[in-house]
């Protein structure tokens, strides 16, 4: 299992072998992977770049790369700390401050903010956190002169951070106020604090399996879910590690993502396109169920990756570098599979610098593209054809009001989901018959510890 994954209910229990590690001896060890995070921390937060992104090992920022992967580690561990509790470390820094920050102090907000996650948050001694962050300020023109500040404010958090977390930053929510409003109007108060709280719990590792479940069940150390995935335990190293992966005997795909191809049933003998196919986890699946598949993506790098993906497992599918909207074709198919490009916030745990590069405005816009591309692939289909739309928001305005909308224009007919055919996912099936799972459902008797993404489904007819 990756070491860099915060603990959220206390402090992380992370190696530091190496961790401070860097191969400029002229600067203090460690520097650089605090200066890395701050540069990330603000990306994210004031430019709106995605983190994934930056982290990417081979096209991602230049001095992210050039670290050893011990500070790559730790810068991973720091960012992603940092944003998960992003509004209670705000909270918590501002509580030890005379006076706000002057207008425009960002540089300084991030250096504060990124040694807050290691001193709140992660096994970093608390000496190592304030000390860098104090040199992090008067390296940076721009927070020189605030170098005593940083180091007084830190100490006393580092003093005082027991009283800090359970009397300023438990009371304060996770997300931003915009979204917390959105989960309550969507859910209701109650449903909308689960989701909140199991946001900070670390998501698991799920596997679709090409047979035998319970047989990697066990030589995995892992367990079958009621979505039939496999959930590991944790473990030592990386995946690739692992027995089946080279062998393609199984992907890794969480329990909620792996719905709606499963929605279809069985495919031999239909043609099926999946329109927004990358990385191809889904594709996967729908040969798996016998489908004749043809795969879209409008990213040539992205196509590339899924057929490296279906490469491994040994399958194959036709594969288009198309931008599924301006796709046609005279011979329709039998089903399509619409995964939208979509806000992903049912993705927050796994990545959470989501609430803070989206907003409501591209959650309407993102909402409209949805709406556009269903219409289009509903005309991909032979009347009567099936078409199963899905996205990892927890938006309703992406799910439920989308397929309600192209319901309501007499394109197509919803095919009710029947809680019977679901046994121990019941909880998953909406009034209207669709499907839709929350983070909460980590809650729910145990079935899904571990947690599942958010995740929206609903199945189509075309009308004739």
């Amino acid at each position: 299992m990756n070491s860099d994954k915060p603990k959220n209910d206390s402090r992380s229990k992370r190696s530091r072998s190496g961790a401070d590690a860097t191969v400029n001896h002229s600067e203090k060890p460690g520097l650089r992977a605090r200066q890395v995070a701050g540069k990330m921390l603000a990306a994210v937060i004031d430019k709106k770049t995605s983190l994934d992104g930056m982290l990417d090992a081979t096209n991602g920022n230049p001095a992210y790369r050039a670290l050893n992967e011990a500070d790559r580690a730790l810068v991973r561990a720091i960012t992603n700390s940092a944003l998960r509790q992003l509004p209670r470390i705000q909270a918590m820094i501002g509580s030890l401050l005379s006076t706000p920050l002057p207008e425009g102090a960002r540089a300084l907000e991030h250096v504060l903010a990124v040694a807050a996650a290691q001193i709140l948050y992660l096994d970093v001694p608390d000496h190592s956190a304030v000390d860098l962050a104090v040199e992090q300020a008067r390296t940076d023109p721009r927070n020189k002169r605030f170098a005593n500040l940083v180091n007084a404010v830190l100490r006393r958090m580092a003093r005082e951070k027991e009283t800090l977390l359970e009397t300023v930053g438990a009371p304060v929510s996770v997300v931003p106020a915009w979204f917390l409003e959105r989960l309550v109007a969507a859910y209701g108060a109650d449903h909308a604090d689960r989701i909140t709280t199991s946001l900070l719990t670390p998501a698991a590792i799920d596997l679709t399996v090409k047979s035998d479940a319970e047989g990697w069940a066990k030589r995995l150390t892992g367990r079958v879910l009621p979505t039939g995935s496999v959930r590991l335990a944790s473990f030592d190293g990386g995946v690739p590690a692992l027995d089946g992966f080279e062998d393609g005997e199984w992907w890794v795909q969480d329990a909620a993502a792996s719905l709606p191809v499963k929605l279809f049933g069985p495919l031999q003998g239909k043609r099926v396109v999946d329109l927004c196919a990358a990385p191809g986890g889904k594709t996967a699946q729908l040969i798996l169920a016998g489908g004749e598949v043809t795969a879209l993506d409008q990213s040539r790098s992205r196509l590339k990756r899924l057929e490296a993906n279906l490469q491994r497992l040994g399958m194959r599918a036709e594969t288009i570098e198309k931008d599924m909207a301006t796709f046609t074709t005279e011979d329709l198919f039998d089903a399509a599979l619409l995964d939208a490009p979509c806000s992903s916030t049912g993705t927050i745990r796994r990545h959470p610098d989501v609430l803070w590069t989206k907003g409501p405005e591209d959650i309407a816009k993102l909402a409209a593209l949805q709406e556009r591309l269903l219409r289009h692939a509903l005309t991909l289909v032979k009347p009567g054809g099936i078409v199963v739309f899905s996205n990892c928001s927890l938006d309703p305005s992406e799910g439920e009001d989308v397929v309600r909308a192209v319901v309501g224009a007499g394109l197509c007919e919803r095919i009710p989901i029947q809680p019977s055919d679901w046994p121990g996912l019941e909880q998953a099936i909406t009034k209207d018959s669709e499907f839709r799972t929350t983070p909460a459902m980590i809650a729910a008797e145990g079935v899904f510890s571990g947690g599942v993404d958010g995740f929206y489904a609903a199945v189509l007819s075309r009308k004739g």
